[in-house]
């Protein structure tokens, strides 16, 4: 998987290849961006292109050290995750364990740390002590949603990559390429961060349900509020989709973010745009505001979902306050 295969992030790919060409490669490096935004991705990808025996700014995919790393068996490549909550001190001594030896090659030893931000005191100094004196040459690759949440003495002996959350309109098409519903790729890529976790978000079983299920209940509960309460007890609450309940009122957010579309001239922004007829014409049964205060209701039924109020109390005194206006 070399850096070519990566959708977006062209920042974060510029910035590795221009240290890989002008062979100035840091000692450390910090990616950080949302989940799903490609980290690991594009960790595994520069890792591969600094095993490659072909050299370049860029894996070959082709040698036996980028078959290694692709298929995860690398003996210069370890990858840590967090064990548990949290990386612990003893991960990150059995690590510099693991790179006090010779390498198997000439070249590079590379470790990947998952979940950076959740290192222990204890293993962040011990970390730290490694990046201040690392055995050469050795590249590390720490992945955080935040650079703010690891140590700022981490932080100032990394370089930071910062990855945003990819184009919608790259990634849709992306997903489209592999085959996926366009429909339901527009839908998970306004509700995921990066091409992973929305191609995880398509291929769910019950994603295209669920899509339907908001565009009935959209319709539904305007003039028919009793026949929307009894649609979501049955086809939500009594089904699999109730363990799905934060995603639909996310989805449903999005659906009347649609009518603030279709009032605007925007309507290839549309995350529902099969349903555009209908929207255009439900759209100016309420002003701009109204539309954004129901779509602020879905997104705190959503979060109210977080903080363990039950699903079906949370949906349904939405589709209350959508009522009422």
């Amino acid at each position: 998987m070399g850096f070519h295969h990566i959708s977006g992030q062209d920042r974060a790919k510029a910035l590795l290849q221009n240290a890989l060409a002008s062979h100035r490669v840091a000692h450390a490096y910090l990616f950080a961006g949302p989940p799903g935004s490609g980290r690991m991705e594009m960790a595994n990808a520069f890792a591969q292109a600094l095993f490659c025996e072909k050299g370049g700014n860029d894996a070959c995919g082709e040698c036996l050290a980028c078959r290694k790393v692709l298929h995860g068996n690398h003996p210069d490549l370890h990858v840590i995750s967090p064990d548990g909550a949290t990386v612990k001190i003893e991960q990150i001594r059995t690590l510099q364990r693991e790179l006090s030896y010779r390498s198997v090659g000439a070249g590079y030893k590379v470790y990947i740390i998952e979940g950076a931000e959740t290192m222990t005191v204890q293993a962040g100094n011990s970390l730290l002590k490694f990046l201040e004196e690392p055995p050469s040459p050795v590249v590390a690759i720490l992945l955080t949603p935040s650079a703010q949440s690891v140590l700022p003495t981490i932080l100032s002996r990394a370089q930071l990559v910062a990855f945003v959350p990819g184009d919608r309109e790259a990634l849709e098409n992306a997903l489209v390429a592999e085959g996926k519903s366009k429909l339901l790729a527009r839908a998970a890529v306004n509700l995921a961060s990066g091409l992973n976790a929305s191609r995880k978000l398509v291929e769910e079983n019950w994603f295209a349900d669920i899509r339907n299920v908001v565009i009935q209940l959209g319709k539904e509960n305007p003039t028919r509020f009793t026949a929307s309460l009894l649609q979501a007890q049955q086809q939500v609450f009594k089904t699999d989709l109730s363990e799905h309940v934060e995603i639909l009122l996310q989805l449903l957010a999005l659906w009347y973010r649609d009518m603030i579309y279709a009032m605007t001239d925007r309507q290839d922004k549309m995350v529902f745009p099969d349903q555009e007829e209908w929207i255009s014409k439900m759209a100016w049964s309420r002003s701009i505001q109204s539309w954004v205060t129901v779509m602020e209701s879905a997104l705190t039924a959503a979060r109210r979902i977080k903080a363990h109020v039950a699903p079906q109390l949370a949906l349904e005194q939405f589709l209350v306050n959508v009522r009422e206006g």
